[in-house]
């Protein structure tokens, strides 16, 4: 038996991908919905509460699961493409991608016609990937696959390198942040490594959903891959020796102490991190072929719409914390941001308590489905218009 398709897609990966991008959402609204997010750091066992760590912490798993999804679907794309198509797809829909931080994506985030800030986050660093992916599928999957391994797991060896305030090196490997003009910045999120060996991993993983590869046998597999991930990043983590710049620490209290243990480095994703993430990724594919029912559909709306949700879902957010703005007397002129919502000091006293976080989410994830379901059925039954391919 071979994995379920419907219209010659993937269930179980368009489940896990609207699984992650619905599981985002809740981040983005906490950061411009609570309190507390003005003040500290959510994952700093020193001053958040588990429900907060917990709220940010199962976002943990989404950019590098989609990371390592796109580059599975990128694979699923040149079934349908000889190797030079498909590497003009990956780069000029990476090149768009960029584009589309830089500018749509940004404005989003700040709604300030001076873009006094240009973040490089993750749909730049997705662009970036695709655009070596264009080069790397031309590398035999036999040299490629270790290759995307040993980038993942070394690539710690460079947390104590660093060049002062050099752009490039913060592009590749350490997050910074740069001021330019007057009142301007240049935030650096998601440095590329080790991002780019993670879509190249997901590629090499494509040939595993071939209908020739028996499905007991890619459960088996993904199983034994995704608990010996998680495994190994409990050793690694309880040793406190290698696979992430900051050591989990000892507290006087055991909730404290699970949230220094839980929350390895993001900026750029160790190999602690990764572990955590993407073991968990593979044990949720490994065992979720078969799922069916309203709720399946309801997560695969979205993960067959990703692009569309995601800049969907950023404006509507930002209007709507405009909105909760005016109501609650601070002006919707707070949210013209000229820098990240966490470093502009006038935020402080705004938001509101966690449970409102959570309704806004769940309203939010509401009003998005019909119009994501309707988009949805309109590129399943228009697959001759290829600019739907970029959406």
């Amino acid at each position: 038996m071979v994995t379920s398709l419907t219209k010659n897609r993937i269930e179980s990966v368009d489940l896990l991908k609207g699984l992650v991008m619905v599981i985002m959402a809740l981040d983005h609204i906490r950061d411009y919905f609570h309190y507390s997010a003005n003040f500290f750091d959510p994952a700093d066992p020193t001053h958040t509460t588990l429900a907060i760590f917990f709220t940010r912490w199962i976002t943990h798993f989404c950019a590098p699961i989609f990371c390592f999804l796109a580059g599975l679907s990128a694979f699923f794309a040149g079934r349908r493409k000889t190797k030079n198509e498909l590497s003009m797809f990956l780069i000029t829909r990476g090149l768009w991608l960029v584009f589309v931080e830089l500018i749509i994506v940004d404005f989003a985030w700040y709604f300030d016609i001076r873009f006094r800030a240009f973040n490089l986050q993750v749909i730049w660093s997705l662009g970036v990937s695709m655009i070596v992916l264009g080069v790397l599928i031309h590398v035999p999957r036999k040299f490629l696959l270790p290759l995307s391994c040993l980038v993942i797991f070394a690539h710690n060896l460079l947390d104590n390198v660093h060049f002062g305030d050099s752009l490039l090196w913060s592009i590749i490997h350490e997050r910074h942040s740069f001021p330019f003009g007057a009142d301007s910045h240049l935030n650096v999120g998601y440095p590329l490594i080790p991002w780019i060996a993670v879509m190249s991993l997901g590629y090499c993983f494509g040939p595993f959903y071939d209908k020739s590869f028996d499905s007991t046998r890619r459960r088996k597999i993904f199983n034994i891959i995704g608990f010996s991930s998680l495994a190994l990043f409990i050793i690694l983590r309880g040793i406190n020796l290698y696979g992430d710049p900051t050591p989990w620490q000892h507290y006087n209290t055991f909730s404290k102490e699970l949230i220094s243990f839980l929350n390895p480095a993001k900026y750029p994703p160790s190999l602690l991190y990764l572990l955590m993430t993407l073991g968990a990724a593979f044990i949720f594919l490994a065992n979720s072929e078969n799922l069916r029912g309203k709720v399946v559909n309801f997560f695969c709306t979205f993960g067959r719409v990703p692009f569309f949700y995601y800049i969907l879902h950023l404006y509507l957010l930002h209007l709507t914390a405009m909105l909760f703005s005016q109501l609650s007397s601070f002006g919707w002129r707070l949210f013209i941001l000229p820098n990240w919502i966490g470093r502009v000091p006038a935020m402080k006293g705004y938001g509101f308590s966690l449970w409102v976080v959570y309704a806004v989410w769940i309203g939010l994830i509401s009003l998005l489905y019909p119009i994501c379901k309707k988009f949805d059925n309109y590129k399943q039954t228009h697959k001759e218009k290829r600019w739907l391919s970029y959406l």
